[in-house]
């Protein structure tokens, strides 16, 4: 088990929680973070005893509340290019983490911290969290992925008038606008997200891992590219254990047992 700076990671009943913990910064994501957050997911998904993340900041005021600025306002031309790359490689491994990774959104969430929101599969909100991509104020856009994951997430139209107008919206109206599946109270939030992963964790991880990739993979797919994709998943699942095992415990009235295999 790897050890890291800017990160906690605690596994307890198959759930792995990952928190960036910076709070003195509002968790504030720098090079070393986002390489650690890589790391971290590389050494997940080779973990037997993890199933599924539940992504969060420390504290109760931010979940990340950007990039460090003082790290980019040193950046050249071709920096640029290195920062936002780094970044959208360690994002893009966790939205194709076949282990779900669900943001428990604990504050603000805003700039790298809102595109590190948008690269998890599912999000929880608590109340008085925010969400924003503010990057036009500092004459800059969002570098990780956020110009694309957002406006397949809540739309264009919605995606072009947060990131244009820079303005931070509030937990309910990131449910309004389908950026947040859910929204909770904030003592509540990572009670209310273990109850959703284990909910997720009953099912059949290598049907819930390639749902993922079904999802993730066919959006950025012709219709029908992303049909045959599934198909040929769809008929992949047949020939594992679990598949075999789900269909005779419905058949049999009891709870599958899954396996993995």
């Amino acid at each position: 088990m790897a050890e890291y700076g800017n990160l906690t990671l605690e596994v307890q009943d198959r759930i792995a929680v990952l928190s960036v913990n910076r709070p003195d910064k509002l968790n504030a994501l720098n090079e070393q973070t986002i390489r650690e957050l890589g790391q971290a997911m590389h050494e997940i998904a080779g973990r037997d005893d993890v199933g599924g993340v539940i992504l969060t900041g420390v504290g109760d005021k931010a979940f990340v509340a950007g990039a460090d600025i003082a790290e980019l306002a040193k950046m050249g031309p071709v920096d640029g290019v290195l920062v936002s790359r780094l970044g959208q490689e360690v994002f893009r491994r966790i939205e194709l983490s076949r282990k779900p990774v669900l943001a428990a959104v604990n504050g603000f969430a805003l700039g790298g911290g809102c595109e590190l929101a948008l690269a998890c599969h599912l999000r929880i909100a608590s109340e008085n969290a925010q969400f924003g991509l503010p990057e036009v104020k500092l004459g800059i856009i969002p570098g990780y992925g956020g110009t694309l994951r957002l406006p397949r997430i809540v739309g264009k139209g919605r995606a072009l008038e947060l990131m244009l107008t820079a303005q931070f919206i509030k937990a309910d109206e990131a449910y309004r606008i389908g950026l947040a599946n859910k929204v909770v109270p904030q003592a509540e939030l990572m009670d209310t997200a273990r109850k959703m992963m284990g909910v997720m964790l009953a099912n059949g991880p290598i049907a819930v891992g390639l749902a993922i990739e079904c999802a993730t993979r066919g959006m950025e797919m012709s219709v029908d590219d992303g049909l045959a994709l599934e198909s040929n998943l769809f008929g992949l699942l047949a020939a594992t254990d679990d598949m075999k095992e789900g269909m005779r415990a419905f058949l049999e009235k009891r709870k599958a047992e899954f396996r993995g295999r």
